[in-house]
C-alpha cells in the first residue's frame, strides 16, 4: 500500500475540503503515475464518472456521475475519538500553555525551571476529560476508536455523544467506542454513511444503558435495525430520519422498551407497513412526516370501536404526506390514547376551503384529540366543533335513515363509514332537531341575532333581562353592554352560560376576542354574570 494509504482504505469514509464519501478503488489508474484513490461521493455533484475511466471500471457507482479520483493526499481518512475530543474541548498537548503548563516561568529577569510540569498538565488533561458527561464531536471527522481501552480510562464520566457527520465507516466502530462508556445514554450517529451487520452475529453489551438513538442519514435497513436492536435492551428513542426504508418486518422481540420512533423522509411502500409495528407495547410517539402514505386502516375495529393496534401512542405526526381521504381521520379515531396530531400538508386539507372549519372537521372526527398542529385544543373549542359538525351533516343523517327516535335510527352503512362519530355526537349532545337541520339562511341582521336571557345568580335582586345580541359580538363587547345595562364595571365581570341541551353544565366564556358564535351559544340559552 502506498505511503499515506491505510492498509484498510478500501471501503473507508473520507472527507475532502467540504465533501464526504466512500473509497471504491485503491491502485493505478492506465496512462497515469502513482496510486489514486476511485471516490463515490456523498452528492453526485462533486464526481464527474460512474468509476471508468478510458473504457475501464474501476468501480462502480450508484449516480452515473456520482465517482472521481483523487490522490491520496488530498483525502482525509480521519482521527481516533480521543483525539477528536481532546481538540474540540482544547485538552491536547497544544494548549498546555493556557493551564500554565510550561516547563519554565519568567519572573522579572529570571527563569525558574519547574521539573515534572509535563506529568502535571497531563494530570489536569486526564481531570478536565473525566469531567466531561455531554461531549459532541460533530464534523470532527472521527474514524476509528483508537487504541483498546484508552477510552475508558480518559472519559469515564460520558453519558451522552454525538458523534454526527464523521468519518465513521462501520457500525463496528461504534461499538468499540460505545463499549468503553459504561454509562452512555444518548447517542447520536447520524450523516456517517456506515455498513451494519447483515447477519445474526455476537451481540455486544456495549448498549447495555442506552435510552435515546438517533441514526438519521446512515443508509440502515430495517431488516438491520432489528438485527442491531438486538444489543438495545432499554432502548427508548430511534431516530431513523432518511435512510431510504420503503419496508418494516414485526420486532417481535426487540424494541419492546421503545417510546418514540421517527421514520420521517422514508418513502414507505404503503400505510399497511404500520400494521407491522402497531404491536409495539410502549409505542406513545411515531413521527412520520413525508413517507408518502396516502391511506391509514385499522381493519382490526369497527365504526365507534377502538383498535388493538399501538395501544399507548399519544403523538402522531403524519404531516407532508400524500393522505387525500378524509376516511383516514376516521381512523384516527380507533387509536385509543391519541391525544396529539400533526397533519399538514395533506391533499384532504385542501377539501375545505375554510381553515377554521377544516380545523372544526378533524377535531370533531377525533374524540380525545388535546393537541392538532401544535395549538391546544381548548374545551370550549370542542364543544363548538362538535356541535357545528352534528348540525351540518344532520340533513344527510336524516336522508341516511337517521331519527330522533332511538327505535328508528338506522342510519346507512355508507353513512356510518363517512361519520363514524355522529352516533356518538347525537348521545352526548341529543340528536338534531328540525329546526336546527334548515337550509343556510341568507346572513340578515335578523337571522344573526340571538335572543339570550341575562341573570346574575349570585344577585337575585337583579331581575333576568331578554336582549338580542349579534352573534359575531365578541365577549368583551357583550362585557361592556352589560357594563351599562347592569350598571357594574366591566372589567370585573365574568361570564358562563347553561344550555337546555347541556343540563347541570355551565361553559365559562372565557376569551374576551371571541364572538359568541365561538362558543356555539343558541337563541334561548341563559348568560350567567358574575362579579
Amino acid at each position: 500500500m502506498a505511503a499515506g494509504v491505510p492498509p484498510d482504505a478500501l471501503g473507508r469514509r473520507v472527507s475532502c475540503g467540504p465533501d464526504y464519501g466512500t473509497v471504491r478503488y485503491v491502485g493505478s489508474v492506465s496512462r497515469t503515475a502513482g496510486i489514486w484513490l476511485g471516490v463515490e461521493w456523498d452528492d453526485p455533484q462533486r464526481g464527474k464518472h460512474d468509476g471508468s475511466y478510458e473504457g475501464t471500471q474501476y468501480f462502480k457507482c450508484r449516480h452515473p456521475k456520482g465517482g472521481s479520483f483523487i490522490r491520496p493526499n488530498k483525502a482525509n481518512f480521519g482521527v481516533d475519538f480521543l483525539t477528536a475530543v481532546k481538540d474540540r474541548y482544547g485538552l491536547n498537548d497544544k494548549q498546555d500553555v493556557q493551564y500554565g503548563t510550561g516547563s519554565a516561568v519568567v519572573f522579572g529577569t529570571k527563569t525558574v525551571e519547574f521539573v515534572g510540569m509535563d506529568s502535571v498538565a497531563e494530570q489536569q488533561r486526564q481531570v478536565q476529560l473525566n469531567k466531561l458527561v455531554d461531549i459532541s464531536v460533530r464534523e470532527c471527522a472521527v474514524s476509528h476508536a483508537g487504541q483498546e481501552e484508552e477510552i475508558s480510562r480518559t472519559c469515564a464520566n460520558m453519558r451522552h455523544i454525538n458523534l454526527s457527520k464523521n468519518l465513521i465507516s462501520s457500525w463496528e466502530t461504534v461499538i468499540a467506542i460505545a463499549s468503553q462508556v459504561q454509562n452512555l445514554e444518548t447517542l447520536n450517529v447520524s450523516e456517517n454513511k456506515m455498513v451494519f451487520p447483515s447477519t445474526s452475529t455476537f451481540i455486544s453489551n456495549a448498549f447495555s444503558n442506552l435510552k435515546i438513538l438517533a441514526l438519521n442519514q446512515t443508509g440502515i435497513t430495517w431488516t438491520e435495525v432489528l438485527l442491531c436492536a438486538q444489543g438495545w435492551p432499554v432502548l427508548e428513542e430511534l431516530y431513523l430520519s432518511a435512510n431510504n426504508i420503503t419496508v418494516l418486518e414485526r420486532p417481535d422481540t426487540v424494541l419492546q422498551t421503545l417510546k418514540l420512533l421517527d421514520l420521517s423522509d422514508n418513502q414507505l411502500l404503503d400505510g399497511n407497513q404500520l400494521h407491522l409495528i402497531a404491536q409495539l407495547p410502549r409505542l406513545e410517539q411515531l413521527i412520520l412526516r413525508n413517507t408518502g402514505i396516502s391511506s391509514i386502516h385499522f381493519p382490526d375495529a369497527g365504526f365507534g370501536c377502538k383498535t388493538k393496534m399501538f395501544p399507548l401512542l399519544k403523538r402522531l405526526a403524519i404531516n407532508d404526506n400524500k393522505i387525500s381521504q378524509w376516511s383516514s381521520i376516521n381512523e384516527l379515531d380507533k387509536l385509543p390514547s391519541l391525544r396529539a396530531l400533526q397533519c399538514n400538508n395533506n391533499p384532504f386539507m385542501d377539501t375545505e376551503k375554510n381553515p377554521e372549519t377544516l380545523i372544526q372537521l378533524i377535531i370533531a372526527k377525533i374524540s380525545q384529540l388535546e393537541v392538532l398542529n401544535n395549538c391546544e385544543i381548548l374545551p370550549a373549542e370542542r364543544r363548538g366543533a362538535e356541535l357545528d359538525y352534528r348540525k351540518i351533516f344532520g340533513k344527510e343523517w336524516l336522508e341516511a335513515g337517521g331519527h330522533w327516535n332511538p327505535e328508528k335510527n338506522k342510519p346507512s352503512e355508507e353513512f356510518l363509514a363517512a361519520h363514524p362519530r355522529y352516533p356518538a355526537l347525537c348521545l352526548k349532545y341529543g340528536a338534531p332537531e328540525e329546526g336546527e337541520l334548515k337550509g343556510r339562511q341568507p346572513l340578515t341582521l335578523k337571522n344573526q341575532l340571538l335572543t339570550l336571557t341575562i341573570k346574575c345568580p349570585e344577585k337575585p335582586e337583579q331581575k333576568p333581562v331578554e336582549k338580542k345580541l349579534p352573534e359575531s359580538m365578541t365577549i368583551q363587547k357583550v362585557k361592556g353592554l352589560l357594563y351599562r345595562l347592569l350598571k357594574i364595571p366591566g372589567s370585573e365581570l365574568k361570564l358562563s352560560y347553561e344550555s337546555s341541551k347541556l343540563e347541570g353544565k355551565e361553559v365559562e366564556l372565557d376569551n374576551d376576542l371571541k364572538p359568541l358564535q365561538f362558543y356555539s351559544i343558541e337563541s334561548g340559552d341563559c348568560v350567567l354574570v358574575r362579579w
